[in-house]
């Protein structure tokens, strides 16, 4: 099927949300990987102080760049959703599996403690409307 600028309504709703879904973890990437030796940062992941911030520096450093992918997929993906034929197909598939991995990760983190229910719900909900709205467009 050959689209051509969007203009259906799931369409643009699942560009918006995966967009959203994308910028939060940006937000994530500088989180642990650019700002995560202040207090207010390592604070946020339930880290109590500098010493245990600075054993776990490498393991957040390399989370964030893992969430930096994963937005960077998505967001590449909405780009090429308002292409038509197989970029559509490339920019659907690309925001359907990195907002499947999102999704996935919000379970995961989750199932970690109920400390985490709050990070997760924001690190779920809106990829996995992108996932479903994408998924239907």
């Amino acid at each position: 099927m050959v689209h051509n600028i969007p203009e259906e309504p799931i369409l643009i709703a699942a560009q918006i949300v995966a967009t959203i879904a994308a910028l939060l973890h940006v937000v994530f990437f500088l989180f642990e990987s650019v700002l995560w030796m202040r207090p207010s940062v390592y604070g946020r992941f339930g880290i109590a102080s500098r010493d245990e911030a600075a054993t776990i520096r490498t393991m957040a450093y390399n989370q964030g760049f893992y969430n930096l992918a994963l937005a960077v997929g998505v967001l590449v993906g909405v780009v090429l959703l308002a292409q038509s034929g197989s970029a559509f197909t490339a920019g659907k598939t690309a925001v359907i599996f990195g907002t499947a991995c999102m999704s996935v990760a919000g379970v995961v983190l989750a199932s970690t403690g109920p400390s985490y229910r709050r990070a997760a719900a924001l690190q779920f909900f809106p990829a996995a409307l992108a996932l479903v709205l994408a998924s239907l467009s």
